[in-house]
């Protein structure tokens, strides 16, 4: 029975449960709308650029001598003394030496390659060893180390049973698993490490997860 309006009825209560940002599927159940560029482009994360401290500091030591050679030489010059004699010596060289000679070309080889090293530099991010970590704030960046990466993935690998030791190489797109197994079937013990290490490597949480690859013996004889 419907009980009659009147204006002493009961108010309909409202649902405050209910979000804008949620609507019904058709089950009953409520699902969120997805958001438009909000998280899209936070997942992903590239290397980390290395400051490239040391060849930074030798480029600029190796100029700073050279310039500063050359200015006290033009100074004293300037001041009406003689040049040095490594400059004459060099303006000389230049001047006389062809173009062909051997020191000539051996000099501009190592300058080439000096260039090339440089601008290798430049273009490359560096730090290897660390692995970018999925990005979940646009303002902060996080990477995990390699060898931290291994060390989380040979724990996860003990825990299997069968397992005697392990060892882990973790490098910039797959880890290399070597474990020694002293009891169980080896196929047994290789599941088990393929099923437990892919969900260890998807918590990483890394832009890239690492490609895996299981190898299963038995503990060598001794003597």
């Amino acid at each position: 029975m419907s009980e009659p309006r009147g204006s002493d009825s009961t108010p309909p209560v409202l649902d405050l449960d209910k979000t804008p940002d949620t609507e019904a599927d058709g089950t009953g159940e409520n699902t969120p709308q997805e958001e438009p560029d909000t998280a899209a482009g936070l997942g992903r994360s590239g290397r980390f650029w290395s400051a490239r401290r040391v060849p930074a500091a030798v480029v600029a030591t190796a100029l700073l001598v050279l310039a500063g050679a050359f200015l006290y030489d033009v100074v004293a010059v300037r001041a009406d003394h003689d040049a040095m004699p490594w400059r004459r010596g060099l303006a000389r060289e230049l001047a006389e030496r062809p173009l062909d000679d051997t020191w000539v070309l051996v000099g501009a080889g190592v300058a080439a390659a000096l260039g090339l090293w440089l601008i290798l530099l430049a273009v490359t991010p560096g730090l290897r060893s660390v692995l970018p970590m999925r990005r979940t704030h646009p303002d902060v960046r996080a990477g995990l180390h390699r060898d931290a990466a291994a060390l989380a993935l040979r724990d996860r690998a003990m825990e299997v049973s069968g397992v005697q030791s392990v060892r882990v190489k973790a490098g910039r797109r797959r880890a290399d698993v070597r474990a020694v197994s002293h009891f169980r079937d080896l196929d047994d013990v290789r599941g088990d490490l393929d099923g437990i290490l892919t969900e260890a490597i998807r918590g990483l949480g890394l832009t890239r997860p690492l490609a895996l690859s299981v190898r299963v013996r038995r503990p060598g004889k001794k003597g």
